[in-house]
């Protein structure tokens, strides 16, 4: 059975100076994205896909190198576009970030709007899983349009209840064959008990 793993980069290095896009992990995410190689799940990942952003970037290539695969970019793996406000404060994005999934057929403060996401990333992920061959595919990507995966792949309507836990740095997993969910939100560098 081919699984699907979703794969959310861990810690950012958060400059307001620096457009959100091109962060990349900091010294904690990164310890983290190196200590998901010892997981069970990850031996037997034969392609791995990667959102352009910087973060995803860096936690693709921390796996590809131990698996010694290359990363295969693609652009539409984007976060949900966020560019109309540029970095928020943490507070502020939280609160914005609620109202995105509270609102999922409305822009809120120029963001893309969540159904939209939901299509993009949906759309882009069955792209690749149409094309591929046999084995298990990580998509390195981010926790907004990951959760609104999940949330497409469960049935479920769009909500921040599916989020993944703060932080990010999780991953889900899902049957390639069925599109069946798994299991939901897992820590990266935690084994299963």
């Amino acid at each position: 059975m081919p699984i699907a793993y979703y794969i959310t980069h861990p810690q950012v290095q958060m400059d307001a100076a620096i457009p959100v896009p091109e962060w990349g992990l900091s010294d904690v995410g990164r310890a983290r994205a190196f200590a998901m190689l010892d997981q069970p799940w990850v031996g037997p990942i034969r392609r791995i896909f990667s959102s352009a952003e910087r973060k995803a970037i860096d936690t693709a290539e921390i796996l590809a190198r131990h698996l010694r695969l290359a990363v295969e970019v693609r652009d539409k793996m984007h976060e949900n576009d966020r560019s109309a406000t540029g970095f928020l404060p943490p507070p502020e994005f939280e609160a914005v970030a609620d109202q995105f999934f509270a609102n999922p057929h409305k822009s809120i403060r120029g963001w893309e709007r969540a159904i939209d996401a939901q299509q993009r990333i949906v759309s882009e992920v069955e792209a690749v899983l149409g094309a591929d061959e046999a084995g298990d595919i990580a998509f390195v990507g981010h926790g907004g349009v990951g959760t609104l995966l999940l949330l497409s792949l469960s049935g479920r309507e769009i909500s921040r209840a599916a989020d993944q836990p703060a932080g990010g740095g999780n991953y889900f997993a899902y049957d390639i064959a069925t599109r069946r969910l798994i299991h939901g939100w897992r820590p990266v560098d935690m084994r299963p008990t």
